[in-house]
């Protein structure tokens, strides 16, 4: 793997999301630390090639950078590969957008469902789940499961 990719990537959201806190109040970073965790070793138990896996390991660390920080498309297409940002930009989700027509954008990327696919492993995560309130837990349930279901995976 490419190891200085990798570590672009991951200071790039480092610093992108620096100060950032999820929903229930942790460092937002951890949660692009765990996606890129996911993505490897999916990408491992798929035995993707090594570029491929580079790239979906990359991509997964700045998933969240374009729809939640100032970073733009033009920024990560100065700093990393086409395919890294081509898999960010089709996981993030536009103004507006409908739910169906982004799901059909992140199927259409196969870096990117790799991407999708680890951050909603992360957002599904019991222990993860657990800290949040019963209306928020429950509300995001719903929208987790259809999230896999447009996909055209299981929960």
């Amino acid at each position: 793997m490419n190891d200085d990719l990798l570590s672009r990537a991951e200071a790039v959201a480092r610093q992108a999301h620096r100060g950032q806190v999820d929903k229930a109040g942790f460092d937002y970073i951890d949660h692009p630390r765990r996606v890129a965790a996911n993505a490897r070793a999916a990408a491992v138990a798929e035995e993707l090639d090594d570029d491929s896996a580079t790239a979906v390991i990359a991509a997964a660390w700045l998933h969240d950078v374009v729809e939640d920080t100032s970073v733009t498309e033009d920024d990560l297409r100065r700093d990393f590969p086409a395919e890294v940002v081509d898999a960010v930009i089709a996981v993030t989700k536009r103004s507006g957008e409908d739910v169906e027509d982004y799901f059909a954008r992140v199927r259409a990327n196969p870096l990117a469902v790799h991407v999708k696919t680890a951050d909603l492993a992360d957002n599904t995560d019991p222990a993860r789940q657990a800290r949040l309130d019963e209306a928020t837990r429950a509300r995001l349930t719903e929208k987790y499961c259809r999230a896999y279901e447009l996909l055209g995976l299981e929960a």
